[in-house]
């Protein structure tokens, strides 16, 4: 059986609006570190992962494909930002969102 490890320490805000409707600015999600380390992200799930153009920055984004060679095409969900794709190797996934906890009320996310 998987250990879980989900603290508050492990944390994220949203800032922007490329993950709209589904994430708005403003939005506070807690991540699981583990997620991927025993299996790699699938198309449709959403990351946080090591922006590839500014390597202190971390993005949230939903994954759009996979590629050989352990990448990822990440992409946002806004329909403005669909063109804006990013192609990451998934070693630089480090995590996935599993809870938005502001603003309430809470909601798990899918």
């Amino acid at each position: 059986m998987r250990r879980l490890v989900r603290s508050w320490r492990r944390r994220v805000a949203v800032d922007g609006h490329s993950m709209e409707p589904s994430l708005r600015p403003g939005d506070w999600l807690l991540v699981d570190p583990e997620a991927y380390r025993h299996r790699p992200a699938v198309r449709g799930e959403l990351v946080v992962a090591v922006d590839p153009r500014e390597p202190s920055r971390l993005l949230i984004k939903r994954v759009a494909q996979v590629l050989d060679e352990g990448r990822l095409t990440l992409a946002g969900d806004h329909p403005a930002h669909t063109h804006d794709r990013l192609i990451v190797a998934a070693g630089d996934v480090v995590g996935r969102p599993w809870l938005r906890y502001w603003p309430p009320p809470l909601a798990i996310i899918r």
